[in-house]
């Protein structure tokens, strides 16, 4: 059987012993939820879920400006990168010494489940594959069951202050959002991740959320925009469980669903 990735290459089942550098957080985690956690010889610092267990694996710098001469004495058979984390030079430069370059790219929640039965499947976990899909299912099932019975409702989502940035809708954070009932503002810009007048934008939006990434929106940072924006309801969300793909994607439907509940009863 073949998978294919996101840029169309494909690829099947390894048959040795592989060695795996992730170069992503949330498809660490992943691995590491796929049963895989022994092959894993490499990360980035931002890989740090779940902690306990990646804590052992090399560290390799961050998703952009990762130490390549290191990552080649590690010797890895595959690496997993991401067309949006990762710089595109950095990831051609690799081409040159490892086997396998996994690209990845999931736009939407659902995406998931391709990408869990595409490592499962080159790694030989099927059978953890098919259940991180069955408990996708069911948290997909639930929060949309609590969505659909909702009014939806237009929502700013800010990912950066000073300047204010948010994100387009053909990002997998909207899409997240949008799965919840919640539709991010259109943007004019063709940037997918755009700086915005604040002032302005506001005016059309019926929740503001503050994400706690990248940017780390805290308590304190509510005041002062419930203060200029009076009538806006702003709200902290946790930015991981929008934005993280893999096995995240499942705490992150679940804590979407309890999140609509909990804004609805307000």
């Amino acid at each position: 059987m073949q998978w294919s990735d996101a840029l169309g290459k494909l690829h099947t089942r390894y048959p040795g012993t592989p060695r795996i550098v992730s170069l992503v957080p949330s498809l660490t985690e992943l691995l590491v939820d796929l049963g895989l956690a022994e092959l894993l010889v490499g990360r980035t610092g931002f890989c740090i879920h779940p902690r306990q267990v990646v804590r052992r694996v090399p560290k390799l710098g961050g998703t952009k400006g990762f130490d390549i001469d290191k990552l080649r004495v590690l010797q890895p058979t595959h690496v997993l990168v991401n067309i949006d984390e990762n710089r595109r030079e950095e990831v051609e430069a690799l081409s040159d010494f490892v086997p396998h370059l996994i690209v990845t790219h999931p736009l939407a929640a659902r995406d998931n489940l391709e990408l869990y039965r595409m490592l499962g499947g080159i790694f030989g976990r099927e059978k953890e594959a098919e259940a991180l899909c069955a408990d996708f299912e069911h948290a997909w099932a639930a929060l949309g069951a609590l969505a659909n019975g909702l009014p939806r409702q237009r929502v700013l989502y800010l990912i950066w202050r000073e300047p204010w940035l948010s994100v387009a809708r053909d990002t997998y954070i909207s899409r997240m959002l949008a799965a919840a009932g919640w539709d991010t503002l259109p943007l004019a810009s063709l940037v997918r991740y755009p700086e915005i007048d604040l002032p302005e934008l506001v005016r059309e939006a019926e929740i503001v959320f503050l994400s706690s990434e990248p940017y780390p929106f805290r308590a304190r940072h509510l005041h002062p925009l419930t203060e200029h924006l009076p009538g806006i309801r702003v709200a902290l969300i946790d930015g991981e469980m929008v934005s993280w793909y893999g096995s995240r994607a499942i705490q992150g439907l679940a804590y979407l669903r309890e999140l609509r509940a909990s804004l609805a009863e307000r």
